[in-house]
């Protein structure tokens, strides 16, 4: 198809550059004597039969080239399973291109995701207040994360588990569980840093290119649109992240919460806690984020070496008054 328009702009080009040109004035002149305009008619005919076919031939030649160009573009169908917002996606061999999609790619990816992760199980919130709380946490942290320019949704979900989750794109989901077990509003805004963490390094992507080559899916003949999007909704919802994107997320989601000014030491203590409370039974936060008693030491680590002077959000009065909605 592309090579189809591309002939089709030359061809035009071609088609007005030789139209445009016109036999010289010069070469039409006649004298007044017979002598003169007999022989003058005799060369003026010959190089106007030259000229004539000449023009022709630029003439028709690209008109016949516009013409296969124009049933190729015209016959060329569009793959009824196949991307159509993901050009990188048509082939399958290309799968390995999904970490370097456009920004714009990406979030037709999650609002793809996203209509698959509302069509199922997973319900949204009604609370607009909530909403509207975790909504103005997120943006605040917005500016000061790797990727401020993504269009970023911020959404919450009513399930009393204490858990959160990125997809690709800018789209973040908070439980309402977290948003009730956090003591206040800088350990919820240090879980919506991390989660922010995971999108501006793109884990999830990598993710997907990984699990599209060992599941087979990648293939020569495409990439299913609904397995590529499924694909993505069960390693956002179901499976672990590794512990080095869980390390990258937390160094990401530490740097923007300190640079928004909100306290560092309330992702420490978000964690701590979590752990403590667990009482044998692994939240659905660290399941999918393993490896936390040696997040918490790395935290501490990055802590000491760039101390910040932030510490909004520990008011636990406040944060409470703002989330009573759900008590």
């Amino acid at each position: 198809m592309m090579l189809a328009k591309v002939c089709v702009i030359g061809s035009l080009m071609q088609l007005i550059g030789s139209t445009s040109r016109h036999i010289p004035l010069s070469s039409i002149k006649t004298h007044l004597s017979p002598e003169g305009y007999r022989g003058n008619f005799w060369m003026n005919w010959q190089y106007n039969s030259r000229n004539f076919f000449s023009i022709r031939r630029r003439f028709i030649y690209p008109l016949i080239s516009v013409a296969v160009a124009l049933s190729l573009f015209l016959g060329t169908g569009k793959p009824s399973q196949a991307l159509d917002f993901l050009p990188l996606l048509i082939r399958g061999v290309q799968v390995f291109q999904l970490s370097n999609i456009s920004s714009q790619q990406e979030f037709q990816l999650g609002q793809q995701m996203n209509q698959q992760i509302l069509g199922g199980e997973i319900r949204l919130s009604r609370n607009s207040e909530i909403n509207r709380y975790v909504q103005n946490i997120g943006q605040r942290l917005v500016p000061f994360t790797d990727r401020p320019n993504l269009k970023y949704t911020f959404q919450v979900v009513d399930e009393d588990s204490i858990n959160a989750f990125a997809t690709t794109g800018g789209f973040v989901y908070v439980h309402t569980g977290l948003i009730k077990a956090a003591d206040n509003e800088a350990e919820l805004a240090s879980v919506i840093a991390h989660e922010i963490g995971h999108i501006g390094g793109k884990h999830l992507l990598s993710q997907m290119r990984q699990q599209a080559i060992a599941s087979g899916i990648a293939t020569a003949a495409g990439v299913d649109r609904n397995q590529i999007v499924g694909l993505g909704v069960n390693l956002a919802l179901n499976l672990p992240r590794s512990r080095q994107d869980e390390f990258d997320a937390d160094r990401r989601g530490l740097r923007t919460l300190g640079r928004a000014g909100y306290a560092q030491s309330a992702m420490v203590s978000f964690m701590q806690k979590l752990q403590r409370n667990s009482r044998g039974s692994t939240p659905a936060f660290l399941s999918t984020h393993p490896g936390a008693g040696d997040r918490v030491r790395t935290l501490e680590k990055l802590i000491r070496a760039q101390p910040t002077n932030g510490n909004a959000g520990l008011d636990t009065a406040t944060y409470r008054a703002n989330t009573r909605s759900l008590r």
